[in-house]
């Protein structure tokens, strides 16, 4: 009931608009390089293996990685509106707890879940033109909805993915394999073999990315009950798992280049691999304790995910 009166209501136009600044807030345009550069690196494979770049394909695909990123972290901002509230009280991070718009009061809360709905309604429009009209490929709505259904119930109820102790494996696909997949797809209309080892890395370091980033919110997680992968394990266990995943990446890049990925590889990764390893070192001390240290171990954290990606884009274009 509560959904259908949210949909129905039309909302006035200076509810719409709002601020421009709090737009931006609240689509977090930087957090969407994370998905963009993996489709970026699909696309690039496509080139390397079978010389093929379709120009009109590749925008629309990251249209649609973009409007699937919007749904998702518009429906957080509606669902995960109680802890964030909490977490922004207890700590303002930048890279946990949402936006702040909506604790803020900023923009009405019921703004981000209509966002949300005509994002995804605006991807799957694009998702039809990519498959019927460029024929792309009969997988291509398949592959869209991979991604799209995940990252909008990853927070929106009843599914709520994230309190399920799962969401995060969601997420390691969804920005892992999935949209290099979908990239190397719709250029070529198959999917090849090495796609699956090249992605393998990426989904390591976004599965930590979204481990490290529940720490900041682990108090109000803890508190208002959402079951997330790190409430149930506990922060000891957490960081044994971070360290864990962490040292699996190593592995994984080396297989990409056993696979067939240039060993030029490593010589943008190294300085990447070696920042990782700081951070492990970081948490070991024991400075994910402190909100301050914490705040930048997961700003480089990300900083490890998007150079992994960006030096198997290198190795590929060399």
């Amino acid at each position: 009931m509560e959904i259908f009166r949210i949909v129905t209501k039309i909302p006035s136009l200076r509810e719409v608009t709002g601020n421009i600044f709090a737009w931006l807030r609240m689509s977090r345009p930087s957090f969407h390089s994370v998905g963009i550069l993996p489709f970026i690196l699909g696309t690039c494979l496509a080139w390397k293996i079978e010389r093929i770049f379709l120009e009109p394909v590749f925008w629309l695909g990251i249209l649609a990685v973009i409007l699937t990123m919007l749904s998702a972290y518009h429906a957080g901002e509606y669902f995960d509106h109680e802890e964030d509230t909490l977490s922004k009280s207890i700590f303002k991070s930048r890279f946990a707890g949402g936006s702040g718009i909506i604790p803020e009061h900023v923009l009405s809360r019921r703004i981000p879940f209509l966002t949300s709905l005509l994002s995804l309604f605006l991807a799957g429009i694009l998702g039809l033109v990519l498959q019927f009209v460029f024929r792309t490929g009969p997988y291509t709505l398949l592959l869209g909805c991979l991604g799209a259904l995940p990252g909008f119930f990853y927070s929106a109820k009843p599914v709520r993915l994230v309190s399920r102790g799962c969401g995060e494996l969601f997420i390691a696909f969804c920005y892992g394999w999935l949209p290099v997949a979908a990239a190397y797809y719709l250029q070529t209309g198959f999917i090849h073999p090495i796609v699956h080892w090249i992605s393998l890395p990426i989904a390591l370091t976004i599965y930590n990315v979204m481990l490290l980033n529940e720490f900041p919110d682990y108090e109000a997680d803890k508190a208002v009950r959402k079951r997330n992968l790190l409430v149930r394990l506990g922060p000891q266990k957490g960081v044994f798992l971070f360290a864990m995943i962490s040292i699996a990446v190593w592995p994984a890049m080396a297989m990409a280049v056993w696979v067939g990925i240039s060993g030029a590889v490593f010589h943008v990764y190294l300085p990447i691999g070696l920042l990782s390893i700081l951070i492990l070192f970081l948490m070991i001390r024991k400075w994910h304790e402190k909100p301050r240290t914490l705040e930048i171990l997961c700003g480089m954290n990300i900083a490890v995910n998007l150079g992994t990606t960006a030096a198997l884009i290198y190795a590929l274009l060399r």
